[in-house]
C-alpha cells in the first residue's frame, strides 16, 4: 500500500514525486512512457522557465527526473486504464494488468495533441513534434497549423531547417506571446496564411499538400510535411467511471491546492481545469498537490 499514487511523470509528477520525497511519504510515480518526463521532452526550447531561459525541453525534462530520483522516488512502467475508490477510502488504479493500491492519487497524466480531424489527417508527414521529425524536412516545404505559441515555436524551429514554411492559423490574430509573433513574422522563410482553416490534406499514402479554405476560397498549397499544433485533449480516460469527479470538458475540476470533488484525489498539471497550462505552472501544481495529499493523510495518522 503506497501513501501516493502518482500518475503522469510530467513536470506535474516529478514535482509531486519530489515533494513527496521531501515529505517521507511512500509515494510510486506510474508512466506509460519509458522513461518519460511528458510533453516538455518535444520542446526544442523553454524560454520561459525560472531562472533557466533557453533550456531545451528534453534537457529540462530530465533534470527535473533527475531530481526526484535522487531524492528517492519509485518508479513503475505501465499504463493506468482505470481508477476506482475501495469501500474503505482507498484507491486501486488498474495499471497493464496488475493493481496497484494507494491511499491518495495525485493524477498527473497531462493531454493530448488534437488532431486536424479531416481527410488525410493520418497520411504519413503528419506531424505532432517539430522536434521529433523536423530533420527530415530538411530543405523541404512544410506547413504548421495553430496559432499559439507552440504553432509559433515550431514554425521558427523548422524555419532552420525547411527552405519553406506556411503557417496556417484561422484567425487574423495570435494567441502567441508578442515575442516569439514578432520573431516568426520576421522570418524570411514563413509565410503567414491566415483567416484559414485547412479542409484536406492531399496525398496518397504520404502528404503532397493542403487544401486550404480562407474565407471561402480554396487554395491548394504543396507541402512535404505537416505539422499540427491546433491544442490538446486531457488524458481522463482512466478516471471516467471514478464516483463522484467533478469534469469540465474532459478536464478534471481542480482548485489551487489540486483538491478535487473526491476526497483524497487531487489533480495536477494540464489535465486540470486552470487558465494557464505552462511548465512552470505544472511544477507548481505537482507540489501544491503533494503538500495537500500530505496534509490529508496526515489527519489520519
Amino acid at each position: 500500500m503506497y501513501d501516493i499514487l502518482i500518475i503522469g511523470s510530467g513536470p506535474a509528477g516529478l514535482s509531486a514525486a519530489v515533494y513527496a520525497a521531501r515529505a517521507q511519504r511512500k509515494a510510486v510515480v506510474i508512466e506509460k512512457e519509458y522513461m518519460g518526463t511528458g510533453q516538455i521532452a518535444v520542446t526544442d526550447r523553454v524560454d520561459n522557465y525560472l531562472g533557466l531561459p533557453g533550456e531545451n525541453g528534453y534537457d529540462l525534462g530530465e533534470k527535473f527526473r533527475s531530481h526526484a530520483v535522487a531524492l528517492g522516488a519509485e518508479f513503475l512502467d505501465g499504463e493506468v486504464t482505470a481508477i476506482s475508490k475501495t469501500p474503505e477510502g482507498n484507491f486501486t488504479a488498474a495499471v497493464s494488468g496488475k493493481t496497484v493500491e494507494g491511499r491518495t492519487v495525485i493524477y498527473a497524466a497531462g493531454t493530448v495533441n488534437r488532431r486536424l480531424g479531416v481527410e488525410g489527417d493520418g497520411l504519413s508527414g503528419v506531424s505532432y513534434c517539430a522536434v521529433c521529425d523536423g530533420m527530415f524536412y530538411k530543405g523541404k516545404t512544410v506547413a504548421v497549423v495553430g496559432g499559439g505559441d507552440t504553432a509559433l515555436g515550431d514554425a521558427l524551429y523548422l524555419s532552420k531547417l525547411a527552405d519553406k514554411v506556411y503557417l496556417i492559423h484561422r484567425r487574423e490574430g495570435f494567441r502567441a506571446n508578442k515575442t516569439i509573433v514578432g520573431q516568426v513574422k520576421n522570418a524570411p522563410n514563413i509565410e503567414l496564411v491566415l483567416n484559414a482553416k485547412v479542409s484536406r490534406v492531399l496525398g496518397e499514402g504520404k502528404v503532397a499538400g493542403v487544401e486550404v479554405d480562407q474565407q471561402g476560397s480554396i487554395r491548394t498549397i504543396d507541402v512535404d510535411g505537416v505539422f499540427t499544433a491546433i491544442g490538446s485533449l486531457p488524458n481522463t480516460a482512466a478516471v471516467s467511471a471514478l464516483e463522484g469527479l467533478a469534469l469540465d470538458g474532459g478536464y478534471i475540476v481542480a482548485d489551487e491546492t489540486g483538491r478535487t470533488s473526491v476526497e483524497g484525489f487531487y489533480a495536477a498539471g494540464d489535465v486540470r481545469t486552470k487558465h494557464l497550462r505552462q511548465v512552470i505552472t505544472a511544477a507548481a501544481d505537482g507540489a501544491s498537490c503533494a503538500v495537500s495529499a500530505d496534509e490529508y493523510l496526515s489527519l489520519s495518522e
